[in-house]
């Protein structure tokens, strides 16, 4: 049976684990606030409803084209151009080329970035294997402008972290979307995952400050992991209604 990304794939390893998927998510949930194209997220009225779930819903989707058969994840990536094409037609516009690209660069680069805080630096083949899987996807759904090489994705990534992000009423809004949903602890949380993850460029935007408080805490966190007892503390944290979808994720296919 041949799968979308292979079996002993370094994807695999990166998407295999709440952890790593749980730091994905916020840096794309501080990134997917500053998007220009953010207004596309709001227009369904679904992202200011549920901001995990959407937020969740796209991360599950990648899960599920990374372990699925060759295929399976081909329809699924097909799943998901329809539903933006569906968007599309009820509002009577194209979502912008670089948006799409915008959300793919993003997964790649946090997929990278958050193997790299739980785990270890990652050789440069392994971070062209990150791209490689993405640039499938990106192939799949006929994206244009798509960069041919992970040196080229590289430059492109600056260069849309340069031209694509903006703090407006969207960034303010979701933000407060974001801590009503949260509460006040799990929010200070997510600021703090958001700190060690995301780009300078979005840090600055943000403000979200120069150290996370989750630093110091990092080597006993993989301590409790190698104990297996390190979801006594994310049962502690996680909001209830997401502690069964996690646990899901922390399954190695």
């Amino acid at each position: 049976m041949k799968f979308f990304v292979e079996k002993d794939s370094v994807v695999r390893e990166i998407w295999g684990k709440a952890d790593t998927i749980l730091f994905i998510f916020a840096g794309a949930s501080a990134e997917f606030a500053l998007n220009k194209a953010v207004d596309w997220l709001y227009f369904t009225g679904k992202l200011p409803a549920d901001p995990l779930g959407r937020l969740f819903s796209t991360v599950n989707y990648a899960r599920q084209i990374v372990f699925s058969e060759n295929e399976a994840a081909l329809k699924a990536i097909d799943k998901i151009t329809n539903i933006h094409g569906a968007v599309e037609k009820q509002r009577g516009g194209k979502i912008p080329d670089w948006a799409y690209l915008d959300v793919l660069f993003m997964l790649i680069d946090y997929s990278i970035r958050s193997f790299e805080i739980l785990e270890r630096k990652l050789t440069n083949a392994e971070k062209g294997e990150v791209f490689a899987v993405f640039l499938k996807v990106g192939q799949r759904m006929n994206l244009v402008g798509l960069p041919e090489t992970y040196a080229g994705w590289l430059q492109m990534r600056d260069e849309h972290l340069q031209s694509d992000l903006l703090k407006s009423n969207f960034t303010i809004d979701l933000y407060k979307q974001y801590r009503k949903h949260l509460g006040p602890l799990r929010f200070k949380l997510l600021i703090e995952g958001q700190i060690l993850v995301v780009p300078q460029k979005v840090n600055n935007l943000l403000k979200l400050g120069r150290f996370s408080l989750l630093t110091p805490v990092l080597g006993l966190y993989k301590l409790l992991r190698t104990l297996r007892m390190d979801w006594l503390l994310k049962s502690a944290i996680l909001p209830k209604n997401y502690k069964q979808e996690i646990r899901e994720l922390d399954v190695v296919g």
